[in-house]
């Protein structure tokens, strides 16, 4: 039984030919579901380039994994959550030359939520772009993809304090952007 994903079907005949290595099976595969994760990938990146390659990165682990995909749930799901993770460990890789601010405690900014609201979706996912490393994974991570600061600190090993701190210094820097526009 086939099932619709905002208007992709994924079947198991499809997935059934991935795993048997079948290249055209492949190739609808990743034609159906490239677009939406490559958006994932340029949320994270820093730029196009590093997206193109976690993206290839994402499929590459998708195609190797495929066959551990259990029919539970959605299917997109599961790959959304292979292109958040290898966006991570990309982001993990090269953190090595980010300069990161550490702090135990949040750096408070006040920010108006409401101007968040007022914005066209690409203009903030472009203004998201243009953060800093830093900022733009612990964004992404939080407001995006829902995590909590707990969960953050685990995945990029900082603290706690760190992720908050990130996340306001992002929201402000967002907040300030969107104010320059105006």
């Amino acid at each position: 039984m086939a099932k619709a994903l905002n208007g992709l079907v994924v079947s198991p005949d499809l997935i059934r030919d991935c795993i048997a290595g079948k290249r055209e099976s492949q190739e609808r595969l990743y034609r159906k579901f490239s677009p939406k994760m490559f958006a994932i990938c340029l949320r994270y990146a820093d730029n196009l380039q590093s997206a193109e390659d976690i993206l290839q990165e994402g499929f590459i682990k998708v195609f190797n994994h495929l066959d551990k995909y259990r029919h539970e749930g959605s299917f997109e799901g599961w790959m959304k959550r292979i292109f958040v993770n290898t966006s991570i460990e990309f982001y993990r890789k090269s953190i090595n030359q980010t300069h990161y601010i550490t702090i135990d405690k949040a750096y408070h900014v006040s920010v108006d939520e409401n101007v968040f609201s007022r914005l066209a979706k690409q203009d903030l996912l472009e203004m998201i772009q243009k953060l800093p490393s830093g900022y733009r994974t612990v964004f992404n991570l939080y407001v995006i993809e829902g995590y909590t600061h707990k969960e953050i600190s685990k995945m990029l090993n900082i603290s706690e304090g760190t992720s908050k701190s990130q996340l306001a210094r992002a929201r402000g820097t967002l907040q300030g952007m969107i104010k320059a526009q105006r």
